[in-house]
Order: C-alpha cells, then structure tokens, then sequence
C-alpha cells in the first residue's frame, strides 16, 4: 500500500473540507481499511483531539438547514448523520422556537401570494410538509388570522 494515505491523513482530509459526524466517517474509511478496530481506535482519537465533534456537526447541519427546512426534516438528517440523541433532544427546543419564522421565510421566498383556492393552498402546504414543517405551524403560515 505504498502511496496510500493512512487512515488518520484521510479523515484529517474530510474533516479538513466540512464536519462529519462519526457514522459518516466510518463509512467513508471502511473501504480502506480491514481492520474495524483499527479504525474506531483512529475515531476515539480524532474525538479525543477535538478534531471530530458530534456536537459541532449538529450546529453546522442546524445552521445550514434552518434556513430552508422544518425541525422534522432537520431531526431526521441528524438522526441519518448518527448524531446522539440527547444531543438532538437538547436541540430541538431552539428549533421549535424558530420553526414559525423559518416557515414563513421559506414560503415567503417560494410563493408571493397566499392560497387562493384549495388547488392553491395545497400545493404550498406540501410543499411545506416537504420541507419538514409541522401541519400545526404550516396551518400558521397560510391561514395567518388564525393566531
């Protein structure tokens, strides 16, 4: 295997171009290696060097999805990424807290009128729920009088 970068070096390398959490890194370094423990005994000391955080993967993936998907849909991506999830439980709070904004962000940037009819006014409520928007918080957004 000479020429072939060691373990470390490509995890350093995908770590160096975003976060990951570590089921992603595991996957992606699995191909390289015969030796399971050798590549877990490799992640608890990236873990252990604080160059892999679940942690900072689930701000990054909150920071960049909120703008554009519902606390469901971001749940479920993190729950796909392997983050913990007591992690994930003491995220959700914040995400509620924002989701209403998000929603109306994200239809306010898709649609420029609200629902004239029920042809209408289902569209951009699916289009919402493909968002990861909760139906409560989409009833919101498109029958604002409501509040």
């Amino acid at each position: 295997m000479a020429g072939e970068p060691s373990l470390k070096t490509r995890a350093l390398g995908y770590l160096a171009r975003r976060e990951h959490s570590r089921l992603e890194l595991e996957k992606k370094l699995a191909a390289h290696t015969q030796d399971p423990a050798e590549l877990s005994a490799m992640l608890d000391a990236l873990e252990q060097l604080g160059f892999l955080s679940a942690r900072r993967m689930l701000e990054q993936v909150v920071q960049v999805r909120r703008k554009r998907f519902g606390s469901q849909r971001i749940v479920h991506e993190l729950r796909e990424k392997g983050i913990a999830e007591d992690l994930i439980a003491a995220a959700l709070p914040a995400l509620k807290q924002t989701e209403l904004d998000a929603a109306r962000e994200v239809w306010r940037r898709r649609f420029a009128a609200p629902p004239t009819d029920a042809k209408d006014h289902g569209k951009q409520m699916r289009f919402l729920l493909g968002r990861g928007f909760a139906p409560e918080v989409i009833r919101r957004v498109l029958l604002p009088r409501d509040e």
